[in-house]
């Protein structure tokens, strides 16, 4: 079966075509800067050249209409009819309380999905036009919602309530959801592959250390707690966002700076963490280079590691203990002076790291921990569009 992965923003999007009799991708791709007249399609069939044009693109149906056109092109295609296409597994990244699982689209999920439009309004908009958009393209072919959010449902109650009035979860949902839950759950899957151990029978803390950046404690293959809560700005100090903080500061920093509610949201996801300390930006190749010499630097770097380090501590005491430590996505699978940094600082845990494998870069799987380390520590390149091409594949068939 082939199946078009889409993850639709609101001004762009990002694709993938698997043939999943094997599992291979067979063209990839994105469009950039849609709703301008100066739009970029970016088209990489496998095996064959890149294909890079700019063009007018003013919505998203156009957007799809022109990637389908180059998925049959006689030159840079890989189908010989659109209709190749088996089924779409879109991600979606908020699915609040009603999606514990991925679900095939109707018009019940679709009205879901717009139910919780202002817990993800940047997001959930986005992914409900492309839902809307490849519909209209490809009628009549199954569609997929995959949600960040669902893996974190398993989490308990005295993981996911706020300590503040019931009240207000009853009535507005306040509570904490999680995201990047289709990274965490395809790494440990990963991982407990990789050991030749039933994941049922492991107590995982998976990193997942990107731009945005999230921990989740997973004990026997379900989520019992994650740093990212109601939005993905809870958490980890990331490379924009400034993770916990006491949310008294709000009110005063509005306060002194005179600042709208728009602007402190905007501070906080777009002007602090890695960038409002180091002063240089969101890259941590970047500060990595520069903290040897700048404080700024070496401030950003010190306060990101020792953050990540708490919350694997506070994941440990939650499952009472752990035998898997997974770092994963761009900075945790990159960063090899982070991932030393950490594990220096868990020798209480009984770990023990090969520093010379943990240099070694590679997009598979590897065990960067030694044979006496008492707790098993992988670097577990992820793969979100994977899992949710599996997921798509996994839901069509159980709908037929």
């Amino acid at each position: 079966m082939k199946i078009f992965v889409l993850n639709c923003g609101s001004s762009s999007l990002k694709y993938q075509l698997y043939d999943m009799t094997d599992e291979i991708v067979i063209a990839s791709g994105k469009v950039e800067r849609i709703g301008m007249d100066d739009a970029i399609l970016t088209h990489e069939p496998t095996g064959k050249e890149e294909v890079k044009i700019v063009t007018e693109i003013l919505e998203h149906t156009t957007a799809i209409e022109k990637v389908f056109e180059y998925l049959v092109h006689p030159e840079s295609g890989v189908l010989s009819d659109i209709r190749e296409i088996q089924a779409v597994g879109h991600r979606v990244v908020h699915g609040g309380e009603v999606f514990s699982d991925s679900v095939m689209v109707n018009e019940q999920v679709k009205a879901a999905i717009k139910g919780v439009f202002d817990l993800a309004p940047l997001h959930n908009p986005a992914n409900l036009v492309g839902i809307e958009a490849v519909e209209s393209v490809l009628p009549g072919v199954p569609n997929v919602a995959v949600f960040d959010t669902a893996f974190h449902q398993t989490m308990p109650k005295k993981a996911f309530m706020y300590p503040i009035p019931k009240i207000l979860y009853k009535k507005h949902k306040i509570r904490r959801y999680g995201f990047h839950g289709t990274s965490h759950k395809y790494v440990s899957a990963k991982a407990a592959e990789f050991l030749g151990k039933p994941i049922e029978e492991l107590k995982i803390v998976s990193c997942h250390i990107g731009n945005g950046a999230s921990i989740t404690a997973i004990d026997r293959g379900k989520s019992v707690d994650t740093s990212m809560g109601m939005t993905p700005l809870e958490g980890l100090m990331m490379g924009t966002r400034s993770g916990d903080l006491d949310p008294a500061i709000i009110p005063f920093v509005m306060g002194k700076e005179d600042l709208t509610l728009n602007e402190v949201n905007s501070m906080l996801n777009k002007h602090s963490g890695l960038t409002g300390i180091s002063g240089y930006g969101s890259d941590m190749r970047d500060i990595e280079e520069k903290m040897v010499t700048d404080e700024g630097a070496k401030l950003a770097f010190d306060m990101y590691e020792y953050r990540i380090r708490k919350y694997i501590g506070a994941y440990v005491a939650a499952m009472d203990g752990v035998d898997v430590i997974i770092f994963t996505a761009g900075v945790g699978e990159n960063s090899d002076i982070l991932r030393k940094a950490i594990t220096e600082n868990l020798t209480y845990l009984g770990i023990e790291i090969d520093q010379e494998i943990n240099r070694v870069r590679s997009k598979k799987v590897r065990r960067i921990s030694t044979s006496n380390s008492k707790v098993e520590v992988l670097v577990v390149p992820t793969n979100e569009e994977l899992m949710i091409a599996r997921d798509t594949l996994r839901i069509v068939k159980s709908n037929k």
